[in-house]
């Protein structure tokens, strides 16, 4: 498994104390979806290492939380774990609010516009702060589209596809 097979759910922060806590930083919309977690995986030398959760706690409605993982009941064993990325399995994310998707989860789906024209497959979203973009490669060249919902018109998962309404004029740059 790597880490496009996977979500990126936060960042370990620090060590808490002399018992094993940790501080994690989620990255999500809402963190407080995260708090019946069982285990997650942390990139440790390139590999993603399953780390079972003993105790989380949120202490922020901005995602930060205490983490006890089992195992891990040193000051000395949790400080290995600082400054490392904290993963989650796609089967493992909790359920999105209603017309919500992961970016994860179109890599892979064919772009059209709004109008039915193919623009290509979507082949990773750039995320920029505050800003993210499909980056779609079509047949000739590439083509970065904003995500953001006004230019969303339809996902369909079944099919694998997404219909994008972009702004007017983007796509004639691409000409």
């Amino acid at each position: 498994m790597s880490t496009k097979d996977c979500y990126y759910l936060g960042f370990i922060v620090k060590t808490v104390g002399v018992e094993g806590a940790l501080v994690v930083s989620f990255e999500a919309d809402d963190p407080s979806k995260y708090n019946q977690l069982e285990s997650v995986f942390i990139q440790i030398e390139g590999k993603l290492i399953p780390f079972f959760i003993e105790e989380i706690h949120f202490r922020s409605p901005k995602g930060e939380a205490v983490i006890r993982f089992e195992d891990v009941d040193t000051i000395h064993k949790a400080r290995h774990l600082c400054k490392r990325e904290m993963y989650l399995q796609m089967e493992g994310l909790p359920p999105g609010e209603d017309g919500a998707f992961r970016f994860q989860e179109v890599k892979g789906y064919k772009a059209y516009h709004d109008q039915g024209d193919y623009l290509g497959v979507i082949h990773e979203i750039l995320e920029y702060p505050g800003n993210p973009v499909f980056r779609i490669i079509g047949d000739e060249q590439e083509i970065l589209i904003p995500v953001a919902d006004d230019f969303i018109q339809k996902i369909d998962h079944a099919e694998g596809s997404i219909y994008l309404q972009p702004p007017d004029g983007l796509l004639d740059l691409y000409k």
